[in-house]
């Protein structure tokens, strides 16, 4: 009688396991659950802020190609300031730096900054910082330009070291191609360089690039 006993329990105990084959634990499925979230988090994440960041390039292009200089100095970082780089190499000791409140002091006056040495002639360029903006900056119409987030599309035979002045940072770029006149050689493209700050992106850095001798 004992052995037959053990026996219905034994094969009672095989039926339930088997009934929870391929089950996972509460453990496992709230494992499980987490994961999904995490994932869906992060692309959520992700999508804002290429959005956020598409958002304020626009933004930025409509204040310069308004020469509303006032509205480009309200994207300027409050803490950081912001630096401008003539050409794709960072050079953090002659390119021109501002603080907000110190674009914002001299961008309506008619000072002259050196903003760098132009490529080939390797004369200073000295301008305002409107002159600057207007002619250098957005040189050319880039509302209506290629556009991507954190992947560099120009590209010449100069130093691009965006990346490792701006490790951390976000980057947009605003691509104009080269016609078949100039050999395509005549491209040029504006970077700009973004910081979340207080839960805004604003900018640190603007970098043009075009083709160097």
């Amino acid at each position: 009688m004992k052995k037959l006993l053990i026996a219905v329990f034994v094969l009672s105990l095989v039926t339930a396991c088997k009934k929870e084959a391929g089950k996972p634990v509460p453990n496992e499925i709230d494992s499980i659950a987490q994961n999904k979230t995490d994932t869906a988090g992060t692309v959520q994440t992700h999508a804002d802020k290429e959005a956020a960041l598409k958002l304020v390039n626009d933004e930025v292009l409509k204040a310069l190609k308004a020469k509303d200089y006032a509205t480009f100095a309200s994207f300027i970082h409050p803490q950081k300031g912001i630096r401008f780089s003539m050409y794709a190499f960072v050079n953090l000791k002659e390119d021109k730096h501002f603080s907000k409140a110190d674009f914002e002091k001299y961008q309506p006056t008619k000072t002259l900054f050196t903003w760098g040495t132009q490529d080939g002639s390797g004369d200073p360029y000295k301008a305002t910082i409107n002159d600057y903006l207007g002619k250098w900056v957005f040189s050319k119409d880039f509302t209506a330009s290629q556009y991507s987030v954190n992947k560099f599309i120009g590209g010449g035979n100069s130093l691009n070291n965006l990346k490792e002045i701006y490790p951390k940072a976000d980057f947009t770029e605003n691509y104009i191609k080269g016609t078949e006149k100039s050999g395509n050689m005549d491209w040029k493209t504006v970077r700009f360089v973004f910081e979340e700050f207080e839960g805004k992106y604003y900018l640190i850095a603007v970098v043009n690039d075009q083709w160097t001798i």
